[in-house]
């Protein structure tokens, strides 16, 4: 197994779509290995995330899960995770943030929608996509306006500024995707792809059932409050 470290670190808990935010904490245990030589084809095959020592510059690797050995979820979240961060990384060159650019994805095929449609397509909070929205208003991204007949509903149309950054952005994800299938055989990407859209139909039926029932997502306040009691 070779030298070993434990790093304790406090980070927000990922998922937004949980709807806890960042009002949760939670201490992470992460498992290091010092970077050496493969000695078995078995430590070869080990799978390895860089990190490095902001103090003395020391190179260590925390230990990814085995894919033979870890819950399918996990690895669909850490995929997921991934995928993220290297369009963030992308993004921050034009100072767009990730949660912009969901908002900018979904109004770039159906300009015009109301903040609340928005929040649904996103799978955001009202209050969430309120934030974005108002940001991107700022930034003279999109413009809010009410429709003729209804003071009610605010919706949300591009401007010519935010229709624009199409042609800049839509490229980065592009690449993303293209890098993270590199070498993988074109046959298990077609394959990857309708297991996926399968589970989320299985996923997605499974919560209509538990709706039925009278189960449902707690909303972030709700989680809130129960943490509260704990």
């Amino acid at each position: 197994m070779g030298h070993a470290l434990h790093i304790f670190s406090e980070h927000y808990i990922y998922g937004a779509r949980l709807g806890i935010g960042r009002a949760l904490r939670r201490r992470t245990r992460y498992h290091v290995r010092i970077l050496r030589p493969a000695k078995t084809a078995g430590d070869a095959a080990t799978t390895f995330l860089p990190m490095t020592n902001s103090k003395n510059g020391t190179k260590a690797a925390v230990e990814a899960p085995g894919s033979n050995d870890e819950r399918l979820a996990h690895l669909v979240k850490d995929a997921a995770r991934a995928y993220i961060r290297a369009l963030q990384l992308r993004l921050a060159e034009h100072s767009v943030s990730y949660g912009h650019w969901t908002i900018l994805r979904i109004l770039w095929t159906h300009d015009g929608l109301s903040q609340r449609e928005l929040s649904e397509l996103a799978g955001v909070t009202e209050p969430t996509t309120f934030a974005a929205v108002k940001t991107l208003e700022a930034l003279g991204y999109v413009e809010r306006t009410h429709l003729p007949g209804n003071n009610k509903r605010v919706h949300v149309f591009l401007s010519k500024v935010g229709r624009a950054l199409r042609r800049k952005l839509e490229p980065l994800a592009e690449e993303v995707n293209e890098i993270s299938v590199e070498g993988i055989p074109a046959e298990d990407v077609a394959t990857t792809r309708r297991v996926l859209i399968e589970i989320a139909a299985r996923l997605a039926a499974d919560e209509a059932t538990s709706a039925e029932q009278g189960r449902r997502v707690p909303s972030t306040r709700e989680v809130g409050r129960l943490l509260a009691d704990l």
